[in-house]
């Protein structure tokens, strides 16, 4: 950053905010360095008698009146470009393994350093040549980021038709080198080289919106197929401490068949956030045997990091999102959580003495929820390509509480919701997402693309949820009178959805086979599961007991069925709806006999 113009003076100074004078030819998110260690923050209000407001996005202490404000002329940007997968960066994009190199455990105030390393050596691939039009996200060249994902150069969103002068042959660059200048018809040039600035506030243009319509998979089977949210989709994951928020969140990561994952850990406990760090690298990509570290971006900004940064961590997350998405990937991110997001929205607004609403949160967190969640969706971009942008934050209401203003003001811009039951948690069902108060208004969307896979998977969706709904009105009657006491008819109901409950809902993800379910297994699980219910229900109305449904030798095989048949064996799912059916037809014919 290049320093341009006559220091500002800093007069005050409360935690993260800093008012400063002399500051006239700042201007409104403009990114500053504070103080004699240069503490990098971003002007938020500005003035008369040019007094601006600065968020500081490192810790303030021993700054004090008198100290210098220097300018940037730039708002807080993202350096975009390759080395960005398998990084881990803070809230304001430093690299946490270079900066430890240099400062260790500890981030000392001030420290920077860029956010890619400059001297890499990349293999580049032209994509265009000399004479060529280029336009705004045009593709110039290629770079093969990892060898999981192929990083396509494209001109910013912002960049002005030219023609192509001169463009470096395919060899291999540092990433200093200019690697293409642009002509125009003013006899300027303008260069382009691996790397690219965005300001994290602003979305990335796009040419159009597109409806969502395919399903983002995540090989989770209480999400697939009761809950599903599209690509492009937005979903919220509340739940209280312990219910199982991040571990949801990490197999969405490792399983969900986005191409790129960018994980925010935004104001979560230090040694939760080790754990990812120290877990994420050793994940192994199901789709390519490799570390999931190639597709995978994380921002680490826990609760012991300044307030401040914490604020810009998911505007960071979302701009590296949207830089993929560009080049026609589907990236999902996962925002853990913005609870701690809106609790550092709410300190900062009180130290700038504004008008609290409820619960002290500041009346504008609505807005910036909305701001959030809305840069999600599948899109039409400049290039012609296809992209989306999957957003799932988690949220951390206090005591479980879904009525506090966070959670109800995020489920107005989301169409997903996956709450988290702290009993099932505390049965250790999980992934714990209550089927009771969770909803997906995303289904009649994909409900076609499912269709494509069982002609009948809305039916015999439907159909399960209609068991589970019915247990509920059960469960309070057994409990009065004792299951014992209720009819045979009712009382399937009961076994039926322990079944549906026990066999399909629950999901071990440290099970070999269990961990991930296709969703041609999911599909088959639901017919076979819908086709016992209805043949089952239809032999106690001809008078069959419920102890002769509870004998069939089959039954405990249909309760294991998620953990010992793998998604591609055809053939013991043939084997195990061949035994059931056999078992439900000699009922059928023992009743006939005897009728």
């Amino acid at each position: 950053m290049t320093e341009i113009m006559t220091k500002g003076i800093i007069t005050r100074v409360n935690g993260p905010i800093v008012e400063a004078r002399d500051m006239e030819r700042a201007g409104m998110l403009e990114v500053v360095e504070v103080g004699e260690e240069r503490l990098i923050g971003e002007v938020i209000r500005i003035r008369g008698g040019g007094i601006a407001t600065i968020q500081v996005y490192e810790n303030t202490s021993g700054l004090k009146p008198g100290e210098g404000v220097y300018c940037t002329t730039r708002p807080l940007s993202v350096e975009l470009g390759p080395g960005l997968l398998g990084t881990i960066y803070d809230g304001i994009q430093r690299p946490l393994d270079r900066i430890a190199a240099i400062s260790g455990a500890m981030i000392h105030r001030g420290e920077k350093t860029d956010a890619q390393d400059l001297d890499k050596i990349w293999h580049f691939v032209p994509s265009v040549k000399e004479g060529d039009i280029v336009k705004p996200g045009v593709q110039y060249g290629e770079v093969q980021e990892t060898p999981s994902v192929l990083l396509k150069l494209i001109t910013p969103p912002t960049f002005k038709p030219g023609r192509v002068k001169s463009m470096k042959p395919e060899g291999d660059y540092n990433g200093r080198t200019v690697l293409a200048e642009v002509e125009y018809d003013d006899g300027s040039t303008k260069p382009l080289g691996f790397y690219q600035y965005w300001p994290v506030r602003t979305p990335r243009p796009v040419l159009s919106r597109k409806p969502l319509e395919a399903p983002l998979l995540t090989g989770l089977r209480v999400i697939d197929t009761f809950f599903p949210i599209a690509k492009g989709g937005a979903a919220a994951i509340p739940g209280g401490f312990g219910t199982g928020k991040t571990m949801t969140q990490q197999a969405l990561a490792k399983w969900s068949d986005a191409d790129i994952i960018v994980y925010i850990g935004c104001g979560e406990r230090g040694n939760e956030m080790t754990e990812v760090l120290r877990e994420f690298p050793e994940l192994v990509d199901p789709r390519t045997g490799r570390s999931l570290m190639e597709r995978t971006i994380l921002i680490a900004n826990t609760s012991n990091m300044p307030v401040a940064a914490r604020e810009v961590s998911i505007y960071t997350g979302i701009t590296l999102a949207e830089f993929y998405r560009d080049m026609g990937y589907h990236v999902a991110i996962m925002a853990d959580s913005t609870s701690r997001w809106a609790e550092a929205l709410r300190e900062l607004s009180g130290r700038l003495e504004e008008m609290p609403a409820d619960e002290g949160f500041p009346a504008y967190l609505p807005a910036r929820l909305a701001s959030f969640y809305e840069r999600a969706g599948y899109v039409h971009n400049l290039n012609g390509t296809d992209g989306s942008v999957t957003v799932i934050g988690a949220v951390s209401p206090p005591g479980g509480d879904f009525s506090e203003p966070v959670t109800q003001h995020t489920s107005r811009f989301i169409r997903c919701f996956w709450a988290l039951d702290r009993s099932l948690a505390n049965a250790r069902h999980y992934p714990a997402i209550s089927w009771h108060d969770s909803y997906s208004e995303y289904l009649v969307e994909i409900e076609t693309w499912w269709g494509k896979q069982d002609a009948e998977w809305k039916a015999n969706r439907d159909l399960l949820m209609e068991v589970l709904q019915e247990e509920v009105s059960l469960q309070r009657i057994a409990k009065l009178i004792g299951p014992d006491a209720l009819p045979d008819h009712q009382r399937l109901t009961l076994l039926v959805a322990d079944i549906i409950k026990n066999a399909f809902l629950q999901q071990n993800s440290f099970d070999d086979i269990d961990m991930y379910c296709s969703p041609a297994k999911q599909t088959w699980m639901l017919r076979l599961l819908s086709t016992f219910i209805s043949r089952t229900r239809n032999l106690i109305k001809k008078g069959v007991t419920l102890a002769e449904i509870n004998d069939i030798p089959a039954l405990p095989r249909l309760l294991r069925m998620k953990s010992e048949i793998k998604n591609d064996d055809k053939s013991a799912m043939a084997d195990l709806e061949r035994q059931i059916s056999s078992a439900l037809d000699a009922i059928e014919e023992k009743l006939t006999i005897n009728n």
